[in-house]
């Protein structure tokens, strides 16, 4: 089957740590600077004949990225108690991006975060 795709692209720059043996090194505070992409897909075109209005999405992102941009991420409650892995970040953009565009757009949805040239993490439901 086919589908359409819109794709947005933003960037953000936090502080985390890892507290966990598993992780090494990255258990002491660091910093990491995501790209992060949002992808959405449709089978077909709304009645502006788009998959998402480009704004919206992008509007989106960059209010659910402006709450995490330049903060320790270790010091905000919602992820108290947390392991802020590039995984769990993009579930968690997901979801929020998701919430805030769900009154125009009910398809799929992508978010991938790259954390370096060689290395990304991706979260993606329907």
């Amino acid at each position: 089957k086919y589908m359409y795709s819109v794709k947005v692209r933003e960037h953000i720059m936090i502080a985390h740590s890892f507290k966990h043996p598993g992780f090494g090194p990255a258990q002491k505070m660091h910093g990491a600077t995501y790209v992060v992409d949002v992808s959405f897909f449709a089978e077909a075109l709304n009645d502006m004949a788009v998959v998402i209005d480009i704004a919206l999405a992008h509007d989106a992102l960059k209010e659910v990225l402006s709450l995490l941009n330049y903060q320790n991420l270790d010091e905000l409650p919602q992820f108290e108690g947390k392991l802020t892995t590039t995984e769990f970040l993009a579930k968690y953009i997901h979801d929020e991006v998701k919430a805030k565009v769900a009154p125009e757009f009910t398809g799929k949805l992508k978010v991938t975060l790259g954390e370096s040239h060689v290395a990304w993490a991706s979260y993606e439901s329907a």
